[in-house]
C-alpha cells in the first residue's frame, strides 16, 4: 500500500495496512500505527536536532492529508486527522482524535489533550498547553513571546472544553479556564475565569457562559456546549456529560 513514487526509510516502522501516497517521504525515526493513511506530497519525520533523537510516533488510524509536514520528535494518539498543508514541529505531544485543520501551524514543544479540534489556519505557538475537548476556530493564534523578539517563551494555557472563536489572539502566558468562551476577534491579555465569556480588544468579561442562549428557539443555555453537542464524539468519550434533555 506504498505508492511507487514514495520514499520510505527502511528504518521507519509501519504498522499493518498503512497507506503512503505518491511522492511522500517517510524519514528515519518514524513509527506509524496500523491502518493509517498518508496522502501524497507529505514529509513525515522531518529531521531536526531539536528532537533530541526522539521518534515521530503516529498512533493507529491516522489520516494525514496532502502537503503536510510532521517533524521528528512528536507523538500523537490514535485517530489523528489533518486537513491539507499542515505543519507540526518537534516535541508536540497530543492525545487521541486530534483534529488539525488545513493550514495549521503548530510550533512544537506543545502539550495537547484528547479530542481537540482545530479548524483552518490556527497557529499554536511553542510551549502552548491545550486541554481536552478544546475548540480552536479559524485563525485563532496562541502567542508565546511577551516582548518580541526575545528568548522568553510563555505559552498560553487553554482549559478543558474551552472554545476560542474565530480570529482571536491569546497573548503569552494567559490561561483560559475550562468551559470558557472567547468571543470572535478578541485579544485576550489576562486570564479568563472558568465558565465565563470574554470579548473585545482588549478582551473583557461579558457574562457567565450559561447566560448565552441557543438560537434554536428552545431558550436553553448554549454553554456548557457539552449539554447539547455530541457530533463526532464516540459514546465512551461523552459518557459523563450532562444529558441533552437537561440542557435547560
Amino acid at each position: 500500500m506504498i505508492h511507487p513514487s514514495a520514499i520510505v526509510s527502511p528504518l521507519a516502522r509501519l504498522g499493518d495496512n498503512v497507506s503512503i501516497g505518491p511522492f511522500t517521504i517517510v524519514h528515519d525515526h518514524v513509527e506509524i500505527g496500523a491502518g493509517s493513511v498518508i496522502d501524497g506530497y507529505c514529509e513525515i519525520g522531518y529531521p531536526t536536532p531539536l528532537a533530541d533523537g526522539l521518534p515521530l510516533v503516529l498512533g493507529a488510524g491516522a489520516r494525514i492529508r496532502s502537503h503536510s509536514v510532521f517533524y521528528q520528535g512528536s507523538r500523537f494518539g490514535e485517530r489523528l486527522v489533518t486537513g491539507h498543508r499542515v505543519v507540526v514541529r518537534e516535541k508536540t505531544v497530543a492525545g487521541v482524535a486530534f483534529q488539525i485543520g488545513t493550514m495549521n501551524d503548530i510550533q512544537g514543544d506543545c502539550e495537547i489533550g484528547d479530542y481537540v479540534r482545530c479548524q483552518s489556519n490556527v497557529f499554536i505557538g511553542k510551549m502552548s498547553r491545550v486541554g481536552n475537548f478544546v475548540w480552536l476556530l479559524p485563525y485563532v493564534v496562541l502567542t508565546n513571546d511577551p516582548h518580541p523578539p526575545s528568548n522568553v517563551l510563555l505559552g498560553a494555557t487553554i482549559g478543558d472544553y474551552a472554545a476560542i472563536a474565530a480570529m482571536s489572539v491569546i497573548l503569552p502566558g494567559v490561561t483560559v479556564g475550562e468551559h470558557a468562551l472567547v468571543a470572535a476577534h478578541s485579544k485576550v491579555h489576562r486570564d479568563v475565569a472558568p465558565r465565563t465569556v470574554v470579548a473585545g480588544n482588549p478582551a473583557r468579561y461579558l457574562c457567565d457562559a450559561d447566560k448565552i442562549k441557543l438560537k434554536d428557539g428552545s431558550g436553553a443555555p448554549a454553554y456548557p456546549w457539552t449539554s447539547h453537542f455530541r457530533r463526532g464524539y464516540p459514546a465512551d468519550a461523552v459518557a459523563g456529560w450532562e444529558p441533552p434533555d437537561k440542557a435547560g
